[in-house]
Parts: structure tokens; C-alpha cells; sequence
């Protein structure tokens, strides 16, 4: 079979319609937890947050928003983030998520090259950012509890949300139900997320994904058993970038997870303290967070004379490395299944320590421009200086080389998670 045909049918075969699987685990998980706030109060209930997007729909529509209107997104990581996030795709348009440390005027040329419409903002991003350099906003929304930071003239959404509690009363006059959670049929080939990057070339890029690239990485961290229903995460990676999003967030909420927002710069000292208060099942990371925890948790202990001594004894260097081995886990929480490392290279003094000691961890490869997932494999079979294994059945991968003795190379990627263009 040609291998353009093969790709065709491959694309036939996507599993699951993108929104179809959150109107799904709405219903099913309705009385599960579902976002919490590290540290804040703020929790909702996987029916809590279904109503939120009803209350955000009932805005779009009042607003009469289309299907692909976009709606930007930029704040810390928050429950109302993911809310805005679910609201926007459930209703038919396109995300726009945008990293807070951007520079105001990076967040200006993003939401004007991508048109958005809405805009959802942190109270303190919004200060530094100005309305009339973004000419197309009819409105901007705060994360902290959805009120108008601001309405373009002539609109009245100010007065419409203060009137939204008695629109909800007439909409569900029983009160809302799970029965009453029903989102809009989009296949899975219209684009759904705008995510920008600079990428490898310095220019902001909107990469258009389409429901069909990011049910690809739900559906295999689902079928990949990465999370399951009930069981906690801790979302500490900006949600804006694609790696964070699809697995402690899109996947997590997929399946009935609690996911748990940090919120916070993810420091050593703060991470280590949430893992041991939240203690999660999956711990999705960046070689920067688990080289820092390695340099303070780990080689004050083995750089020790003593300690260097001991290593070099048979047996007894595995009982020490059993002994670290415990107490990093013990310090992560200690009921993960892996922690799984991407993003970058990994430092390779780490890694080899990390592999030595049978710590189950293993590193993947993706890029935003496949939302992101290209290869993974679990921490059983994950081989030391890899990045696991070309998804099956779902990406392919090759080396491209100027000349044969060429150690380095360009690796071009296609197949069912890659983006439909810029």
C-alpha cells in the first residue's frame, strides 16, 4: 500500500471525538473532584466545572460568538484557566492559550494575529496590558471570577452578567443536571487550539491543531493506562504549553482525575512540599525541575566521602541506591507510576544516576507543532539516552542527514498528531 494511502486510513481510524470526550466524563464523573487550587479554597466537582462552561455558553451565545471565533486565554495555572480552556472548545471555538511571562507586547501581536474575540486574563497581567493596541477584543474577562475587565462600546456584557444567574434559572429551570450537559457536534478535523511558538526560527507562529491532533494524545495517554479515574495530579507546568496541557489537564480531565493547579513557580521547595501534600499518580516534568531536585536531594548525599567509599563496595552499593531510590519516591509522594521528563534533553550525569537506581522514569520527544506527543515508552522498557519509541500505529520518524558520517541530523515527523499548518 503507498504510504500516503496508508496515512489516509490511519487518519480514518481516529478514536474518539475530541469534545464527545469531555461531554462524556462530565456526565460520568459528575460527582468526582475534578479542579482544585493549591492552596486556595476554590475546588470544584467535575458537575461544578460543567456548569461554569454552561454559565461561559450562555455568555458566548448571548454575545451570538460563531463556531472558530477565537478566544485567548493567559494567567497562572487555575481552575478558572481550564474552565475558560473547556468552555471555549466545548462551544466551538478555538482556544488561544498564551504564556503569562510573555511580554505585553508579545500578548498584543497574539491576540490581534489570531483575531481574538475574548480574551480571559490574570487581574495583574491585565494591568500591563492595553486595550486599544488590541483593537479587535469586544471584551476581557478576569480568571479570578469571570467578571468584564473590560467591554468594547457598544456591547452589553456588563449587564448581562450580572442577569446570568436568573439566565440560568430560565435555562434550567430544575437546576442543572448532568442530563442537561451537551456540547456542539465539530468533527475532529476543524482546528480547535491556536498554541504559538517561536520554535527554532525567533518568530511567534500560531500552530493550528485540530480536534484529530490533540485526541490523538488523549486518547493514547489514556489507552497507555497514564491516568485513570479517581487518581490526583499536580498541574505545574505552564498550561499554555502543550506538553503540560495534553496530559495533566486534557488526558487527566478525559479520564476523571483530580487535578490539582500549583499556581506557583514551581521552585524545589514548593514542589516537594505539594507532592507530599497532594500525592499524585503521574508526574509529568521538564529535565530543568528534576536535574534541580537531583542537585538538592540527591548529590548532597552521594558526594560524601563516605558515601563515595561505600558505592564501591559489591551489594552494598545496592542497598544504598535501594535506599535513595525510596526516599526520592517518598519525596515525590510516593504514589506515582512514573514521572515522565520532556521538553529538552536531560542532563546525562542525571539520567544515568536516575537509571543506576531503578527509578522509574522515562523521557519523551514531541514539539508543540504535534500537541505534542512523537514518542514515549514506559519506564519498564525506556532505554537509557533514548526518548522512547515512535508512537505505533500513530506518528512515523526518520533521521535526515547531509552526509552518511554525519552523527547529527533533521528529524521529519508525520501522522495523526501532526498540526494542519501555521
Amino acid at each position: 500500500m503507498p504510504i500516503f494511502a496508508k496515512f489516509i486510513n490511519r487518519r480514518a481510524m481516529i478514536q474518539e471525538n475530541f469534545i464527545k470526550l469531555y461531554e462524556k466524563s462530565f456526565r460520568e464523573n459528575w460527582e468526582l473532584p475534578c479542579y482544585s487550587n493549591y492552596g486556595e479554597r476554590e475546588k470544584y466537582t467535575y458537575g461544578e466545572v460543567a456548569q461554569e462552561i454552561a454559565r461561559l455558553h450562555l455568555l458566548f451565545r448571548h454575545c451570538q460568538l460563531r463556531r472558530g471565533d477565537k478566544i485567548a486565554v493567559i494567567g497562572k495555572n487555575n481552575a478558572r484557566w481550564a474552565i475558560a480552556y473547556m468552555a471555549t472548545v466545548t462551544y466551538g471555538g478555538i482556544v488561544v492559550p498564551i504564556l503569562q511571562d510573555f511580554h505585553p507586547n508579545d500578548v498584543h501581536h497574539i491576540v490581534n494575529h489570531s483575531e481574538s474575540v475574548f480574551l480571559f486574563t490574570s487581574d495583574n497581567i491585565w494591568e500591563h496590558l492595553e486595550e486599544d493596541r488590541m483593537e479587535g477584543l469586544r471584551a476581557v474577562f478576569s480568571l479570578t471570577d469571570y467578571h468584564c475587565l473590560y467591554q468594547r462600546d457598544g456591547e452589553n456584557i456588563q449587564q448581562f452578567l450580572q442577569e446570568l444567574d436568573n439566565e440560568m434559572q430560565e435555562q434550567y429551570p430544575q437546576g442543572f443536571r448532568r442530563e442537561d450537559i451537551t456540547y456542539t457536534d465539530l468533527s475532529n478535523d476543524k482546528v480547535m487550539l491556536l498554541n504559538y511558538t517561536s520554535g527554532t526560527t525567533g518568530f511567534s507562529k500560531g500552530v493550528m491543531l485540530t480536534g484529530n491532533n490533540l485526541a490523538g494524545n488523549v486518547v493514547f495517554g489514556i489507552r497507555s493506562g497514564l491516568l485513570s479515574r479517581g487518581e490526583r495530579v499536580l498541574s505545574f507546568l505552564p498550561l499554555a504549553h502543550a506538553y503540560g496541557c495534553a496530559f495533566d489537564f486534557l488526558t487527566a480531565t478525559a479520564v476523571g482525575t483530580h487535578v490539582t493547579f500549583l499556581g506557583k513557580i514551581p521552585s524545589p521547595k514548593i514542589l516537594l512540599k505539594a507532592f507530599e501534600e497532594v500525592k499524585p499518580n503521574l508526574i509529568i516534568t521538564v529535565p530543568l525541575v528534576i536535574e534541580k531536585i537531583y542537585k538538592n536531594a540527591v548529590q548532597p548525599i552521594i558526594s560524601k566521602r563516605t558515601m563515595k567509599w561505600a558505592l564501591n563496595i559489591p551489594l552494598l552499593d545496592a542497598q544504598i541506591y535501594g535506599q535513595i531510590r525510596k526516599k526520592l519516591v517518598d519525596a515525590l509522594g510516593g504514589r506515582f507510576k512514573e514521572v515522565i521528563i520532556g521538553g529538552a534533553a536531560i542532563n546525562p550525569e542525571v539520567e544515568e544516576f536516575f537509571h543506576r537506581i531503578k527509578f522509574p522514569f522515562t523521557v519523551g520527544y514531541g514539539m508543540t507543532e504535534c500537541a505534542p506527543l512523537i514518542s514515549y515508552a514506559p519506564w519498564e522498557k525506556f532505554v537509557l539516552t533514548s526518548s522512547g519509541r515512535v508512537l505505533d500505529g500513530i506518528m512515523e520518524a526518520r533521521i535526515v542527514r547531509q552526509h552518511p558520517d554525519d552523527p547529527s541530523g533533521e528529524i521529519p515527523v508525520r501522522g495523526e498528531n501532526g498540526m494542519v499548518g501555521y
